[in-house]
């Protein structure tokens, strides 16, 4: 029972992660003008921070913490400095709407591509319920509007497409490397930190935030892209990857709730429809663990199932 209990408890914890990204349409919106690549320095930086406390409370040196395999490094840093990368270069070359749309296929990409870890295994309620949850995130991307997919964009479209294939590998191939702390998460936010001020001096000019801006900014750097990257590797790592994959659909659903709420966006029948759909898709991709959960028992030596 320890350990099923362990795996919903670490599901939690990484679904925080979604809620804190829920937040980061409104306090990029609230940081002002930044460039983004910018911003992404800024944020990434305040982040770090999070890494150094978590490092300091286990003790060492931070250069015994760094010591990870190049693999590791690569997958870490790849997946944070790639998918923001990517996502901003896929805004700068097709539509928004269209862009945002392709890469958000990745938590659906979560959970397809979870079935070639060990001990994973996919049943239709997952493909469908993350099938729904898309479904339910372009409604909200869309605002239910008509798409336009034109070719000359195609390379804005291949980096939106870049963005969903990085990040849900990251996420899925997290889990094989389990062994891996999750203060390690630490090292790749700093290493994203000076890439993205290497990339905003090559191609940005310098904004400053002014006033309550700089909160906007340091919110940022400690909640959505602070301290989510932590829990959503720890969840990914030991909680259940094809809910956490679904149930993500929820932080665009959030976002645009915030959004209403501090009066930057309206709401309409586009929005509660697609809270149906995402909420209903998450609901059908837990079914399966739901049911092992509730209908197992308990093995005894002998591996037999002893009923509860």
């Amino acid at each position: 029972m320890g350990g099923k209990t362990e795996r919903w408890q670490a599901t939690l914890v990484g679904f925080s992660a979604v809620l804190m990204w829920a937040t980061l349409a409104l306090l990029t919106s609230l940081s002002g003008s930044i460039p983004p690549f910018q911003l992404t320095a800024m944020s990434f930086g305040i982040a770090f921070f999070i890494g150094l406390t978590l490092w300091w409370r286990q003790g060492g040196t931070i250069l015994a913490r760094l010591r990870l395999p190049w693999q590791v490094w690569l997958l870490g840093v790849g997946g944070l400095f790639g998918y923001h990368f990517f996502y901003f270069i896929a805004l700068q070359n097709a539509p928004a709407v269209e862009a945002s749309l392709i890469a958000y296929l990745w938590p659906l990409l979560i959970v397809l591509f979870s079935t070639l870890l060990p001990g994973e295994s996919l049943r239709w309620m997952h493909v469908v319920g993350g099938v729904i949850g898309f479904l339910g995130a372009g409604l909200l991307v869309t605002r239910g509007q008509s798409l336009s997919f034109d070719p000359q964009y195609g390379p804005g479209y291949l980096a939106a497409l870049a963005c969903a294939l990085i990040w849900s590998t990251y996420s899925v191939l997290s889990r094989r490397f389990g062994q891996v702390p999750t203060d390690a998460v630490g090292g790749f936010i700093a290493v994203t930190a000076v890439l993205a001020a290497a990339s905003h001096f090559w191609f940005e000019q310098t904004v400053w935030p002014a006033g309550r801006q700089w909160l906007a900014v340091l919110l940022l750097g400690l909640g959505p892209i602070g301290a989510a990257f932590f829990t959503w590797d720890y969840g990914v790592k030991r909680g259940d990857i094809k809910i956490l994959g679904a149930a993500s659909y929820a932080a665009p659903l959030f976002s645009t709730l915030l959004l209403i709420l501090f009066g930057l966006a309206e709401g309409s029948w586009v929005v509660w429809l697609a809270c149906a759909g995402i909420i209903g898709g998450a609901v059908l991709a837990s079914l399966p663990s739901l049911r092992k959960d509730e209908g197992g028992g308990m093995k005894d030596e002998g591996d037999r199932v002893v009923r509860r």
